[in-house]
């Protein structure tokens, strides 16, 4: 029978998860952030292309553990991570990650917690780079920028989001139930074929 009530395993695999997405953040914090700066300076909001990877964490959190929170929790977790291990953008990557978790969180919540698909892992991605898109509008002073910088770096974000996070986010944590390491979650059982 299908709860939403957190387990201590979910709770364990959710922090162990937004520790993982916290180290790639800090692996990215350099490399992605140097081609955002090259692809932004091709075009203004182009960088967007690059952010896929810091929305990761919320659509794999959502993907493994499937309950009401789940992608705010690995999302924000990973973001704390990345701040204590030095991220050049201090306290307010904690705030990207609420942002982002949360985009990716109400797509989980908008198909009520039932549809784990490539298209819901794409959609919670693309939600991620909204989340991501509209705290920016404030933070970062993009509410002051063009008109056509706001649209691509939006439609930037939301494909990478689908791509980056979404897709590859999707087929990590298939490739993570192959393992065996998710058996105790839906995704391994459904992966091997146990109900």
């Amino acid at each position: 029978m299908r709860t939403t009530q957190w387990r201590v395993i979910d709770i364990v695999i959710a922090s162990v998860l937004g520790l993982a997405c916290g180290f790639i953040f800090v692996l990215w914090n350099s490399a992605g952030y140097a081609w955002f700066k090259v692809m932004d300076a091709l075009t203004p909001g182009l960088g967007g292309l690059t952010t896929g990877i810091w929305l990761i964490g919320g659509v794999v959190g959502g993907l493994v553990i499937r309950k009401p929170g789940a992608a705010l929790y690995v999302e924000t977790f990973a973001s704390i991570v990345s701040m204590l291990l030095g991220s050049q953008w201090a306290i307010s990557t904690i705030y990207s990650g609420l942002a982002q978790g949360l985009g990716a969180e109400l797509i989980f919540l908008l198909f009520v917690y039932k549809n784990f698909k490539l298209s819901a892992a794409m959609l919670a991605g693309a939600g991620a780079g909204v989340g991501a898109f509209i705290l920016e509008l404030f933070t970062s002073g993009n509410a002051a920028l063009s008109l056509s910088f706001n649209i691509i770096y939006l439609v930037c974000l939301i494909i990478s989001g689908m791509i980056l996070a979404g897709i590859v986010g999707f087929y990590l944590v298939q490739a993570l139930a192959k393992t065996g390491a998710l058996d105790r979650f839906a995704v391994g059982r459904e992966l091997r074929g146990r109900v």
